[in-house]
């Protein structure tokens, strides 16, 4: 079979868009604490407090 190199950029562009669609989780990712750290948070602030950690890193990434 012979792929046109129409072909190839149009998956290109494709898995681009698609790479750059989820940035959101890569940034939310590097600055997400550790588990331990999640757990630690958890047993000292409870789960309200945990969840508000996590949403503040969501809202400076949300997704789009």
């Amino acid at each position: 079979t012979n792929i046109t190199k129409e072909q190839i950029l149009t998956k290109q562009t494709e898995l681009q868009a698609e790479y750059d669609a989820k940035e959101y989780q890569r940034n939310r990712a590097k600055e997400y604490p550790s588990m331990a750290d999640q757990l630690d948070n958890i047993y000292h602030n409870g789960v309200a407090g945990w969840k508000s950690t996590l949403k503040a890193i969501k809202d400076k990434y949300p997704k789009e």
